[in-house]
């Protein structure tokens, strides 16, 4: 009997009670094969991932947290820290310059400036040293004369001589100056009598005079010391006249020019001394 004539028709099995062979419907196996495969996909990937997760040994990978610039960052950008191979972040790895440090919202005040103390004031430099000597401070002198000793300085009739002082109390006031700073050179002497004259020369010639105020004045009354050794011997120089000094001319003194000579030499030669007043 052939298989079409054992088989009710298809589209009318419940007359004669045969169930359809399902087992051949058409696409069956392909739906199989197919859950198959993707069965097997599913369990390689699984495998896979835990083999993966199981050698680097972390649960899950961690994405780096980005980090938001401060405020002062231009444009608002936002910085992600670059992860190292071992999981580790290396601050700076990347970056030439380490990224700035996150700030509040909330502006931080700047330090105040601490007080600031006045400067001292630079010490005022010292005048350069005169080429003639200070004059030091004197009360009451006496002039003493080199070749002659026992001479000294006297006013006497207006004009000043090298004279022997006596025991005389007029005698010795006569022959005691004040040396005082020069009236024209402060580095100079100028010396004034007992009753406030100074002594100046006029004509060359060494008188005791009043101030008139005038230069002239000032000048012939100013003679600058020129020192002769340790010994304290010195002559006078004329400032107003320089190359005269003052020496003594038969007892008088005298504004003469600089002579090359052991007597001229002698005669400018004075001694400054305590005053006989």
């Amino acid at each position: 009997m052939s298989e079409d004539k054992s088989r009710p028709p298809l589209d009318r099995p419940w007359e004669s009670g045969w169930v359809p062979d399902t087992t051949r419907a058409p696409g069956t196996r392909r739906l199989w094969l197919a859950g198959t495969l993707a069965l097997a996909t599913i369990t390689a990937c699984v495998t896979a991932i835990t083999v993966m997760e199981s050698e680097s040994g972390e649960p899950e990978h961690r994405a780096a947290e980005p980090t938001t610039l401060s405020s002062s960052a231009p444009g608002g950008l936002i910085s992600f820290a670059t992860p190292s191979e071992d999981g580790t972040e290396k601050p700076g790895a990347e970056r030439p310059h380490p990224s700035p440090t996150p700030t509040s919202g909330a502006p931080t005040a700047a330090p105040s400036p601490e007080p600031r103390t006045k400067s001292p004031k630079p010490p005022k430099t010292s005048p350069a040293p005169s080429k003639r000597p200070k004059p030091p401070a004197s009360h009451g002198i006496s002039i003493r004369s080199v070749n002659f000793p026992d001479r000294y300085w006297r006013v006497r009739d207006g004009y000043v001589r090298l004279d022997q002082i006596g025991s005389g109390p007029e005698q010795r006031e006569d022959a005691t100056f004040q040396r005082v700073s020069g009236l024209s050179d402060s580095s100079c002497y100028s010396f004034t009598t007992a009753d406030g004259r100074y002594l100046r020369h006029r004509s060359f010639v060494l008188v005791a005079n009043s101030d008139d105020g005038s230069s002239l004045f000032r000048k012939d009354a100013t003679f600058c010391p020129r020192f002769w050794g340790s010994s304290g011997t010195l002559t006078l120089e004329s400032v107003n006249y320089p190359g005269r000094f003052l020496r003594h001319r038969d007892f008088q003194l005298r504004l003469e020019p600089y002579e090359h000579s052991h007597q001229y030499h002698s005669d400018a030669s004075f001694q400054i001394v305590s005053g006989l007043d």
